[in-house]
């Protein structure tokens, strides 16, 4: 289906950028009218990282005219493995910062706006507004939500992509879409995809998970690329369609998404009709995950006197690791024993805790030894605790010689 160009052409373009975009004028269907809508178009991009990066250096390469950046994090060294357009000079610079020296090194001609402050309800309209296109790279689910109806009530269209280890996921969200003709094509928005999140803990972050680089590199130029179609007018996006990459498999699928009628923001009888609490919608643990961990947090100060206390005899407890087997790997606690959530999940972990000591759970962050510290406490540990800020506390506060992830 084809939809009208989302940006008007500019009126001209220089010497320089006839130079530049050749390559693109010579194809009839972008051609000198579809490079002007490109050189007048206004794209937000939203993260930096995996996804971000290389969307953001293939629209500069492109040359949009205007590109926004949100991002508030800083350069880490693990981002190195997939966030191309981050160098090793850049470890502890701004991502927005970093990005944007990164995008007037391949295109100076191009303009580029830097939204540093962490999005939320109280700023996420106001940085949208007078965009195009939003371009979505976030890797958590509250703010996949809040970008979704944010776009929604200011009417833009939202290209949105995920990846996790090898598989990815691309689609374009636009329920106000019209086609060439003017009809109203009753597209989908990420709701009628999804209209609730997952439960907590149940579906990883690519922080916990994994994700093969270049993967990042497919889904993000699958983005630039419906991006591009749009702004331009040309081709069929991915409006109601929804495009599934197994990379292991090298194999592309597609499958309709329709436009849910009871869908909780674009249905018929809408409930959701302004920003709403999206942390608590979305949830970083459960529920029950939360009430159990209410007094039975320990600091990882905390554990490591209880470990010097364990050498001496004057403590007796069970340390377990709820991390996957190569996690463990990277780094660990010592006299950690490891049985992966999973096991709590299914029940096979309840039949390997010792029934007479005290059970002290930990995984990277906290998340997961929550979530693992509800299942035990139900079990009759009422002793049990886990430990706040996980691993990574724990390499960051006692033990730096440790690597991190």
């Amino acid at each position: 289906m084809s939809f009208p160009a989302l940006v008007e052409p500019a009126d001209e373009l220089t010497i320089d950028e006839v130079r530049r975009y050749s390559r693109h004028l010579i194809i009839p269907d972008v051609g000198m009218a579809g490079q002007k809508r490109l050189k007048n178009a206004k794209v937000l991009v939203i993260g930096a990282g995996g996804l971000g990066s290389p969307a953001l250096l293939y629209l500069a390469a492109a040359g949009v005219g205007t590109i926004g950046i949100a991002e508030f994090d800083e350069v880490d060294e693990s981002n190195l493995q997939r966030q191309v357009i981050h160098g090793q000079s850049d470890i502890g610079r701004s991502k927005a910062q970093s990005a944007r020296d990164s995008i007037k090194e391949i295109n100076p001609l191009v303009e580029v706006v830097l939204h540093e402050g962490r999005l939320d309800n109280d700023n996420v309209l106001s940085v949208f507004e007078g965009y195009d296109l939003i371009l979505d790279g976030t890797d958590n689910f509250a703010t996949r939500y809040m970008v979704n109806d944010a776009a929604y009530f200011l009417k833009i269209p939202y290209v949105w992509g995920s990846i996790y280890r090898f598989d990815g996921q691309a689609s374009v969200f636009w329920p106000h879409a019209v086609d060439t003709d003017g009809n109203s094509v009753d597209a989908p928005c990420y709701r009628c995809l999804y209209p609730e999140p997952p439960p907590p803990g149940m579906v990883p972050s690519c922080a916990e998970g994994g994700v093969l680089g270049v993967l990042c590199a497919a889904i993000g130029s699958i983005q630039v690329n419906e991006g591009i179609k749009l702004l331009a007018g040309i081709g069929d996006p991915l409006v109601g369609r929804l495009m599934i990459y197994d990379a292991l498999e090298m194999s592309y699928r597609k499958l309709k998404v329709r436009k849910d009628p009871n869908c909780a923001l674009c249905g018929d009888n809408a409930t959701v009709t302004s920003l709403i609490d999206y942390d608590a919608f979305c949830g970083a643990v459960s529920e029950e995950a939360a009430d159990a961990a209410v007094g039975s947090t320990i600091s990882v100060h905390d554990l490591a006197a209880m470990l010097k206390q364990r050498e001496s005899g004057e403590a007796d407890f069970v340390l377990v690791d709820v991390r996957e087997p190569n996690e463990a790997e990277i780094n660990h606690i010592p006299g950690a024993v490891l049985i992966p959530k999973g096991d709590f999940l299914n029940g096979s972990a309840l039949e390997k805790l010792p029934a007479d000591k005290q059970v002290v759970l930990h995984c990277k962050s906290g998340v997961r030894s929550a979530e693992c510290l509800a299942i035990v406490k139900g079990a009759g540990y009422d002793n049990a605790v886990h430990v706040g800020g996980g691993v990574v506390a724990w390499v960051n506060q006692i033990d730096p010689s440790q690597p991190s992830y």
